[in-house]
């Protein structure tokens, strides 16, 4: 039996889920698709699923766009989309004032001040009153029965904060990131006491579940917030079944030169120069990679246009075999991990930096050098994966070692080896993270009341 709720005036009764997520297709982020699959899981539960996102054009203006998600996304949902305005990224100049022509400086100081007057977070603050506006329409016409906001942007809680204070609507809080802990250096990302942090508490205070990408960030957040410890929940990123790559259970040819290959987004906090450096040492010393080549996939940064500087690197060793391919369509992805006999595992350093693409890289069966700090969350995942070749650290004979390993496993690997590798990786099929929080929520007594939630001041 699917959840129930009271009727709707069109008579379903089931219960109806407003998902909030800046990010959803056809957005290229890397949350985008947990967001895919969390909306998906919902609908396939026998909830109502209703979305509120940016515009498209948000996507294909500014960050890329992968329009093959959006066929992706279940019929049955429900998408709304809202305009969002992006002045910092404007490259149109006959949409800059004059203050933006001929005083950067202060025009940018003046938007700062401006995005963060009605919620504190640079960029996209100023979302913050249509999307509550969405909110409160989306329930007018049909009563929402659980809100679930994914950030970031932090702003999206604002959606699932207004429904709770005005109708007593109870809600999630998925973070993909984190809002106050600085996922790299571990430190604060805003001031103890402050803004953010003020308004986090009450947030959490109010949340029925919090949901974190790992156990070292819920851990984090749960000796922070004690009181709400219990409702925090791990719900890692996992593997999307549908799209994940084939396992390689056989060795490649023997008579062709490997290839390695990287898909995701490159940041600055990547070590791509070091990665460089010990691509080519090891290309050059050990046997199994002689005209091995190595194919980054994906974006060079964050936005549409590839960083420049990564580009220049990659570029630099064209010679060594390395070359970039740009982004990939998630629904090709399969296509792309066919071509690769190993994985490079690219991540910024961090005990509390995890990554989505670590779950799939598990699901080929490949082997997987690991170039990041080794007490990177992605290390947990991988603990145990019998492919797994880690760097202790990041000098260019650290990585060069990890990489002729990987590619002598890759030729030499038997066929037990890489099918315990493809057993290792179901443990991290999204829907098995998903199953037991949309079990928990299908119940939701005491769920909404005609006076709405006790209302307490916000931040």
């Amino acid at each position: 039996m699917g959840p129930s709720a009271v009727a709707d005036g069109g008579g379903d009764r089931r219960l109806h889920v407003l998902y909030v997520a800046w990010g959803f297709p056809p957005s290229r982020s890397g949350g985008v698709y947990r967001a895919l699959a969390t909306v998906n899981a919902f609908a396939a539960a026998g909830f109502r699923v209703t979305v509120l996102t940016a515009a498209r054009e948000t996507f294909e203006r500014y960050t890329g766009a992968d329009p093959s998600l959006e066929s992706q996304v279940r019929p049955e949902v429900t998408v709304v989309r809202i305009p969002f305005e992006w002045p910092a990224l404007e490259t149109d100049l006959r949409r800059w004032s004059a203050l933006r022509m001929f005083a950067p400086d202060r025009w940018r100081e003046r938007q700062r001040r401006r995005d963060v007057s009605s919620f504190p977070e640079v960029g996209y603050g100023p979302w913050r009153a249509p999307l509550e506006e969405a909110a409160l329409a989306v329930h007018a016409r049909s009563p929402v029965d659980l809100a679930v906001a994914s950030a970031n942007p932090s702003v999206d809680f604002t959606a699932a904060d207004v429904l709770n204070r005005r109708h007593g609507v109870p809600y999630v809080m998925d973070y993909r990131d984190a809002w106050m802990l600085d996922v790299f250096d571990g430190g604060l990302m805003h001031p103890e006491g402050g803004r953010v942090d003020r308004l986090e508490k009450d947030l959490l205070g109010r949340a029925r579940e919090v949901w974190f990408v790992n156990e070292p960030i819920r851990d984090w957040h749960a000796r922070r917030h004690p009181d709400v410890a219990a409702r925090m929940h791990v719900v890692a990123n996992g593997f999307d079944p549908e799209f994940a790559p084939r396992p390689r259970l056989a060795p490649p040819d023997g008579s062709r030169p490997l290839t390695f290959g990287y898909i995701g987004t490159l940041s600055r906090k990547v070590p791509l120069h070091e990665f460089t450096q010990g691509w080519a040492t090891a290309r050059s010393t050990h046997p199994d990679l002689g005209l091995a080549r190595a194919e980054v996939w994906g974006h060079l940064g964050y936005f549409s246009i590839p960083s420049s500087a990564m580009l220049r690197l990659v570029e630099s060793h064209a010679g060594d075999g390395l070359t970039y391919h740009g982004p990939v369509p998630k629904t090709e992805l399969r296509d792309v991990y066919d071509r690769f006999d190993a994985l490079l595992l690219l991540l910024g350093a961090g005990r509390y930096v995890t990554s989505g693409k670590v779950f799939e890289y598990a699901a080929t069966g490949l082997p997987i050098v690991s170039l990041h700090d080794p007490v990177n969350a992605a290390a947990d995942v991988l603990r145990g994966y019998p492919l797994w070749f880690p760097v202790t650290g990041l000098s260019t004979e650290e990585i060069s070692d990890a990489l002729g390993a990987a590619a002598a496993a890759a030729r030499r690997a038997d066929a037990g080896t890489r099918e315990a590798c493809a057993a290792f990786a179901e443990q991290y099929r999204r829907d098995l993270q998903l199953r037991p929080r949309l079990q928990a929520l299908a119940d939701l007594p005491g769920r909404r009341t005609s006076t709405g939630a006790p209302v307490g001041e916000h931040a």
